[in-house]
């Protein structure tokens, strides 16, 4: 579906770089990508590692491509939209990766027929690793949301999910790479305490936390199933959960998602 479509990007940064890199990656030709990018460094590094074409002018991006990816700033995303809704037409399709942005208002600033779709991809997919969701928007078709899919799904892994659902994404996934990180450091730390040297906790703990999410996914058993495996009568990692246990780790972590729910749905109204 997507080979013959041309690809417009309105914004060059790291997030649109990861996107490039996994269209690139899929089989998409560099000639049919273009990214509007303001700063001539950052476009001159784009054109020169990727071989796609840039440009400075967002309008053009918009007018010479089939799908159009807003991968902007949202505090600019008003000023971005305003200037895009006269090339913006029923035969283009939009696909969001402002934060925080309801399509709601990216259909009302570009025009009456906008097609939108609106993604929350997670840092991971700088190196193809990513959790991504899609909405789809009102105007948005059946073909729109496979689309989104095969592009979100180059760069790790992508499903769709109702619009209400997204501030439990943002919370869950989209900041969830904070957590492992920390959680990662923390396991890194123990290690060095008990003597372990700093580069080898950090390896250890990072395969470890890779490996386990890797076995998760292959195996497809549920989360639980896979702790009881490793959790033998008597042995260390029983007394180890324990006191993730009695230091209440597993409600910590659902406070944490909730509390970034929150904070994303705030952040929504403002």
């Amino acid at each position: 579906m997507l080979r013959k479509k041309k690809i417009g990007f309105i914004g060059g940064g790291n997030m649109a770089e990861a996107i490039v890199k996994g269209l690139l990656a899929g089989g998409i030709p560099p000639g049919n990508i273009t990214v509007a990018e303001p700063l001539e460094q950052r476009k001159s590094y784009l054109s020169e590692s990727y071989g796609v074409s840039t440009t400075g002018d967002n309008s053009s991006a918009v007018a010479s491509n089939d799908i159009v990816i807003l991968a902007v700033k949202p505090q600019v995303c008003l000023e971005a939209l305003q200037a895009l809704s006269n090339k913006s037409s029923r035969e283009k399709l939009f696909i969001s990766i402002m934060a925080g942005v309801p399509t709601k208002t990216i259909e009302a600033e570009l025009s009456a027929e906008a097609r939108v779709i609106r993604v929350m991809p997670n840092t991971p997919a700088l190196v193809l690793e990513a959790a991504a969701a899609i909405s789809p928007g009102t105007r948005a078709t059946p073909d729109d949301v496979a689309c989104a899919l095969e592009i979100f799904g180059q760069l790790g892994t992508a499903c769709s999910v109702p619009e209400k659902l997204m501030d439990a994404v943002t919370g869950l996934s989209g900041s969830g790479p904070a957590y492992v990180f920390a959680f990662i450091e923390a396991l890194s730390d123990a290690g060095v305490k008990n003597g372990l040297p700093r580069d080898v906790a950090t390896r250890l703990a990072a395969q470890t936390v890779f490996g386990s999410a890797k076995m998760l996914l292959e195996t497809g058993e549920h989360a639980a199933v896979l702790r009881e495996k490793v959790t033998s009568p008597g042995g260390t990692t029983i007394a180890g959960m324990h006191v993730l246990e009695k230091e209440g780790f597993h409600g910590t972590v659902m406070t944490a998602v909730d509390a970034a729910t929150s904070r994303s749905a705030e952040l929504g109204k403002g």
